[in-house]
């Protein structure tokens, strides 16, 4: 008789051969079995309502709706949904996005597969679970003072090289409401010019230039 498998699992990775081989690694363990595989936030959001998982493991960079937005809508769905991002992305503000959202726990793809195996269980379990590199990221991050998502707008427009008044037109704001900002984002970032504001936001994750 097969042994039972509590802990069933949707697998949600852009690169097939990351999801084969997840799947084909934690199918060997008597208490895990995955359910189902996605490649995209639309199919995960879709697999999980087919396949009902008690865990997914979460990837944050997918195409079209990402991983935070998938884990967001999830969770919306089903308040009790278990959800461990695994990601080789690790700053600090895509972590606190990532809890913000509703993740239970945040490990990076570079962990050895035993510790892997302790988050999934945990987390199943009904825990939380952050490796070494995010609890010390997200300890970081929940230490800072937050952007609001107007000054996020403003600095991105910053670290592409824009000054206040061409800021200001394509935000459709006043000038003197973008140096505004721009001033509270210095004080936030505990940084004195607007090159150090941009390089340490690219740093913590708070902006991409994608």
């Amino acid at each position: 008789m097969r042994q039972s498998k509590p802990i069933r699992i949707l697998v949600v990775d852009d690169h097939f051969m990351v999801r084969m081989g997840l799947s084909s690694s934690l199918n060997v363990e008597p208490d895990i079995e995955v359910v189902a595989e996605a490649g995209s936030g639309e199919a995960a959001l879709q697999a999980y309502r087919d396949s009902r998982p008690t865990l997914v493991m979460m990837d944050l960079k997918l195409p079209g709706m990402n991983g935070t937005e998938c884990t967001a809508q999830i969770v919306r769905e089903f308040p009790e949904a278990r959800i461990l991002i695994l990601s080789t992305h690790s700053s600090e503000e895509e972590v606190y996005r990532a809890i913000q959202a509703g993740a239970r726990g945040y490990v990076v793809k570079s962990i050895v597969r035993e510790e892997l195996l302790r988050a999934v269980r945990q987390v199943h379990a009904g825990g939380q679970y952050f490796d070494s590199v995010v609890a010390s990221h997200l300890a970081d991050r929940q230490s800072h003072r937050a952007l609001s998502g107007r000054e996020v707008d403003v600095l991105k427009l910053v670290a592409k090289g824009f000054g206040n008044k061409e800021i200001a037109r394509v935000l459709e704001i006043a000038e003197v409401t973008v140096k505004l900002h721009v001033s509270n984002t210095l004080e936030k970032l505990d940084v004195k010019d607007r090159t150090q504001a941009a390089t340490v936001a690219l740093q913590r994750g708070i902006i991409s230039l994608d």
